[in-house]
């Protein structure tokens, strides 16, 4: 068992390309563990390719919202992807009509939420959990959720990676049988703290979103996955919890999401 598990990396991010056999091993002598999530096929396959070659990583693979661009979902080739052994969830998938301006507001929308209902779809077909993205789109989010936990029940699950949102969000995703993810953006900002206190510690997972926002005190530099004891130090200050509970919690929650 880890000491710690990092829920949403992005170790495949080419900013660790100098340096990631080192961010590796710093992983290994601090007992951390990651899922390494894909974000489009070469960022996926990639999550894959570290995920085989080094123990304690996962993979998770799927196409961004706004990464699509350049790239049409092949069912095929993610359904590939899925069958992989250390691949453990879906995504990072959902909504995200943060940059949609107004008169696309529409048109985005139902061009993302057909490309989200397809790795609905490729989860639930492969018995996993999706990992989502959501930026101004939970009720959007949400709505496709509750609709499609009616037709799939206990079969659809996730995670809402990043939450961002108040309580009364949270409580829909929790009951929708969902968790929620922190990130270090926990250490600086107290817009979050009346979230984390009413959250369920079993509805919780601890994450860096790496290299992206690093915790106090690494602000300013590139993130990685042994910062997620920040994160986890942060959440027990925050409910006032005992830290080792709260440790142990996390890498046992993420076990249970990702059944591993």
């Amino acid at each position: 068992m880890p000491l710690f598990f990092d829920s949403h990396s992005h170790l495949n991010d080419a900013r660790f390309d100098g340096d990631r056999a080192e961010v590796l091993s710093r992983m290994k002598e601090r007992g951390v563990w990651s899922l390494v999530v894909g974000t489009d096929r070469k960022m996926s396959e990639d999550a894959i390719t570290l995920a085989r070659a080094n123990e304690g990583l996962y993979a998770a693979i799927g196409l961004h919202p706004t990464d699509d661009a350049d790239e049409i979902f092949d069912e095929a080739i993610y359904r590939k992807f899925a069958s992989e052994k250390k691949v453990v969830a879906i995504g990072e998938c959902g909504l995200d009509f943060s940059r949609v301006p107004e008169e696309k507001r529409v048109e985005e929308a139902v061009r993302q939420t057909a490309l989200f209902e397809k790795h609905i779809d490729l989860a639930v077909s492969n018995a996993l959990p999706l990992m989502i993205h959501c930026r101004d789109a939970h009720p959007d989010l949400l709505q496709i959720l509750e609709s499609k936990k009616k037709e799939y029940s206990e079969k659809l699950r996730g995670n809402i990676h990043f939450f961002s949102e108040g309580p009364e969000t949270a409580k829909k995703y929790f009951d929708l049988d969902f968790t929620i993810s922190f990130t270090g953006v926990l250490t600086f900002a107290r817009n979050y703290d009346e979230t984390v206190k009413y959250a369920p510690l079993d509805k919780i997972l601890s994450e860096t979103d790496c290299p992206y926002v690093a915790p106090v005190p690494y602000r300013g530099k590139r993130n990685e996955p042994v910062y997620v004891e920040e994160v986890v130090k942060v959440i027990a200050n925050i409910k006032e919890q005992d830290l080792e509970m709260v440790r142990e919690a996390m890498v046992r929650n993420a076990f249970r999401a990702f059944n591993i």
